[in-house]
């Protein structure tokens, strides 16, 4: 039986560890609290990630170490690359594949859809991070110590789902008050379901193909007010309001929550089409994306 270890319990990462322990794997689930999904196939550690020498053990037997471990969004620049060069190691010490969960940032601005072929040209703090982070682990893959890949996701939806439409919009949205946009809520984005991300990294685990390279996530190709418009619907609310969230709106937001001040950075995402191309993952392991409908209940 194979032991797969999966480090960080958000949305997806639970949800990769759910999906692990149903077809009979082995899971330890690592976290700083012990927590996870209650599943009679998922053993919860805590532990701190950034620990390598305490980490190392906990990697004991492992076959693939998948890391979907994260820290406060306004301090990437400055825990990612600790955190994650802490599980690289360990998980080369223990002689295990090693999946990472990534994200769209690293790539920049761009006119056309993003492959997995795209240069990572960002020039924002969290965007550079993320590709160093990649790079990184890359360098260790192409020196034999590790196998090693990457699965990028888009914008989250789902159970859980950390993002600016799961803050911002959708409660306002099911409550039937004005919501408040960051960018144009008419240009097209590349969204992932939280449930799909999770299929897509099981599945690169499994695949001899899958290494030395990242894979697109399945996307959810839609704007935020078809996505409002849609989540309203089902909850029976009345038709969306939204309004762009101003420079002021920030800056009054991130007075409670550092969060909402490392939004300006990213506007290019927002502001205009964001398109991302997920032929691969789909020729490769025929995974395709959740209608969207499927991502806004489930």
């Amino acid at each position: 039986m194979a032991v797969r270890v999966v480090i960080g319990a958000g949305a997806t990462g639970a949800a990769t560890a759910r999906r692990l322990a149903d077809r009979g794997d082995r899971v330890r689930l690592i976290t700083r609290s012990g927590s996870g999904p209650d599943h009679a196939g998922v053993e919860r550690v805590a532990l701190d990630a950034s620990d390598t020498d305490a980490l190392t053990p906990a990697l004991t037997g492992a076959t693939t170490v998948v890391n979907a471990a994260m820290t406060a969004y306004h301090t990437w620049p400055e825990t990612l690359p600790p955190l994650f060069t802490a599980i690289l190691t360990a998980t080369e010490r223990a002689g295990a594949d090693y999946v990472m969960l990534g994200n769209h940032y690293g790539y920049g601005p761009s006119t056309e859809p993003l492959t997995e072929g795209t240069p990572l040209t960002s020039r924002t703090r969290k965007g550079r991070v993320r590709a160093e982070l990649w790079q990184q682990a890359k360098a260790a893959h192409d020196a034999g110590r590790l196998r090693v890949t990457e699965v990028r996701a888009g914008q989250y939806l789902g159970p859980g789902a950390i993002s600016a439409f799961t803050l911002l919009v959708a409660p306002r949205v099911r409550a039937g008050e004005l919501a408040l946009v960051h960018g144009n809520p008419d240009a097209a984005h590349a969204f992932s379901y939280t449930e799909d991300v999770a299929a897509a990294l099981v599945a690169v685990a499994d695949d001899d193909r899958t290494w030395g390279r990242p894979w697109h996530a399945p996307v959810i190709t839609t704007t935020v007010r078809q996505a409002a418009t849609e989540l309203a619907a089902l909850h029976d609310a009345p038709e969306p309001r939204l309004d762009p969230l101003t420079e002021r709106d920030l800056t009054l937001l991130s007075f409670s929550d550092p969060l909402w001040r490392e939004f300006t950075e990213l506007g290019y995402m927002t502001e205009r089409p964001f398109l991302v191309d997920d032929t691969d993952l789909r020729d490769t392991f025929g995974l395709t994306a959740s209608p969207l409908g499927a991502a806004l209940v489930g």
